[in-house]
C-alpha cells in the first residue's frame, strides 16, 4: 500500500456506545475511541466524518469532534428517529436547534443529515412520519447551503421524487448505497455522490453496480461500527489488508474486536473497489478524495 495514500471516511459512528466497551448495555472493555482513532491514522485516514443521527447525538459527535482536528461531523436526524422530531413536544424547536448547531460550528459541520428515507424499518417510524421531515431536512439544506447526508434503504422512489419536487440543486451523497444500476443513475442525475462500504459489496449485483458508479461521483465510508466486510460478502475475496482482531471480552488497545467495524477498514473498501473496477489502487484513492474534498471542503 502507498505511504502516500489518503483516505476520507465520510461516514462514521463514533458516538455508538461500542466505543465506550459497551455491548447491548454490557460493559465488555474500557473506552478505546483513542486507540481506534490512532489506528485509523497509521492506515492514511486523512479526515474522517461523524454521523449524526439525532439532536443529541449531532451534539455529542461536535464534542467528539472538537477535540481533534481530523474529525468533522453532520447534523441531522435519521428517519428511523424521525418519531423524536414528531414526540418532543416542540418540533419546530427542534429542528431550528438542529440549524442552530450547523450554523454555529462552520469549522465542524459539513454537511445536514443522517437524513433520508427507510422503508426496511418502517416499525421504527412509519412513511408519513420520515417523509415529512425528510422535506423539512432538504429545506435546512438550502437554508444552511450545506450539503447533504443521505439514507435510502427499499425507498428509491418516493426518495427521488422528494428530491425532484424542490426543483433545487441539491449536493450530497446516498451513503451505504446498495441500490440498483437504474436508481444509481438517476441519482447521479441529480447530482448526486454515492457511497460505498462494507454493506454495499454484499453481491455480485452490488459489484456490478459499483463498476459502474462515474469516477467523480464515488465517495468512500466504513459506517462503522456497523458494515464490516464479512466473508460471506461477495466482496470480499478481494481484501487484500487484514488487521489483528479479538473478541471484545480478550479486549487489547492494538487490536481490532471482532465484528466492530472501525475507520481503519476503509482500506479493504478501497481494495474491492479498485479489484472489481479494474483500477489502480492509490489512482483511484486519489480521484475518491478529490471527490470528497469537493463535496465537504470546499
Amino acid at each position: 500500500m502507498s505511504s502516500l495514500r489518503k483516505f476520507i471516511d465520510i461516514g462514521a459512528n463514533l458516538t455508538d456506545a461500542m466505543y465506550q466497551g459497551l455491548y447491548n448495555g454490557s460493559r465488555k472493555h474500557e473506552a478505546d475511541l483513542t486507540n481506534v482513532l490512532a489506528r485509523s491514522k497509521t492506515c492514511g485516514v486523512d479526515k474522517i466524518i461523524i454521523t449524526g443521527l439525532t439532536l443529541e447525538k449531532s451534539k455529542e459527535a461536535l464534542s467528539i469532534a472538537a477535540n481533534y482536528d481530523f474529525l468533522f461531523t453532520t447534523v441531522g436526524c435519521h428517519p428511523t428517529h424521525s418519531n423524536e422530531i414528531e414526540t418532543s413536544g416542540d418540533p419546530d424547536a427542534y429542528l431550528n436547534s438542529l440549524r442552530d448547531v450547523a450554523l454555529q460550528n462552520p469549522q465542524k459541520v459539513v454537511a445536514i443529515g443522517e437524513c433520508g428515507l427507510d422503508y426496511d424499518r418502517l416499525h421504527f417510524c412509519e412513511k408519513s412520519i420520515q417523509q415529512k421531515y425528510f422535506d423539512v431536512q432538504l429545506e435546512l439544506s438550502k437554508a444552511t447551503k450545506l450539503p447533504l447526508f443521505l439514507h435510502c434503504r427499499n425507498a428509491a422512489d418516493d426518495f427521488i421524487e422528494m428530491i425532484k419536487k424542490h426543483n433545487y440543486p441539491f449536493r450530497g451523497v446516498v451513503h451505504s448505497f446498495d441500490g440498483s444500476l437504474d436508481v444509481m443513475r438517476c441519482l447521479i442525475e441529480l447530482g448526486l455522490y454515492i457511497g460505498i462500504n462494507g454493506c454495499s459489496l454484499k453481491t455480485e449485483e452490488n459489484l456490478a453496480v459499483v463498476k459502474q458508479i462515474p469516477h467523480d461521483k464515488l465517495l468512500l465510508e466504513t459506517d462503522c461500527p456497523w458494515c464490516e466486510i464479512r466473508p460471506s460478502h461477495s466482496g470480499f475475496k478481494y481484501i487484500k489488508t487484514r488487521y489483528p482482531s479479538t473478541k471484545k471480552e480478550k479486549w487489547k488497545p492494538d487490536s481490532q474486536i471482532k465484528s466492530r467495524n472501525e475507520p481503519s477498514n476503509i482500506v479493504q473498501v478501497l481494495e474491492i473497489i479498485a479489484a472489481v473496477r479494474e483500477e489502480d489502487e492509490d489512482d483511484l484513492c486519489i480521484q475518491i478524495y478529490k471527490n470528497t474534498e469537493k463535496l465537504f471542503f470546499s
